[in-house]
């Protein structure tokens, strides 16, 4: 039996998801005419079709699984810590590697972490998937985001360096 709270759940997942898609396309957008520039653009498709792939599999394999109240509560506190990153980043937070020579932004989380977003997103793909039962899915993808987080960072690191020195 298919569960209101499952779909409530899934639909949440996946209208932030797209909404977060139109924020940062709007925010590159705009870092782009302000001079910045793209690192990393022929990772960012593989990492797309893998946070798609997730999406997925929560949809086919959790729609008619129950939430399990516990993780939910986990889930929401990320969605605290969310809206606190984003919020600390504002118009340069993207999904992209872009970079703008300006001062980083080293207030909020960032004060404290050096990469929040990515902590949250590695929470995310784990607790997500346990909110439905769904621990396969937690196994494969929390794998198939340390490899491209080790790649994404990686990059990140060597384009931020001049700034981190300035």
């Amino acid at each position: 039996m298919i569960e209101t709270a499952t779909l409530l759940f899934l639909g949440f997942i996946v209208i932030q998801r797209l909404s977060e898609l139109v924020i940062a396309k709007r925010n590159t957008a705009n870092l782009l005419a302000k001079g910045a520039y793209e690192v990393g653009a022929s990772h960012y498709p593989v990492m797309v079709v893998m946070h798609s792939a997730w999406i997925t599999c929560l949809l086919i394999f959790g729609y008619d699984e129950a939430v399990t109240f516990g993780w939910l509560a986990v889930f929401a506190v990320l969605q605290i810590f969310r809206v606190w990153i984003l919020g600390s980043l504002g118009s340069p937070w993207t999904t992209r590697i872009i970079i703008l020579e300006e001062p980083l932004v080293v207030r909020g989380p960032f004060k404290y972490l050096s990469h929040p977003n990515y902590m949250l997103v590695v929470a995310e793909i784990i607790v997500a998937p346990m909110v439905l039962g769904l621990v396969w899915v937690a196994v494969v993808f929390t794998g198939l985001n340390a490899v491209m987080l080790w790649v994404r960072i990686g990059m990140e690191h060597k384009a931020l360096a001049p700034l981190r020195t300035a």
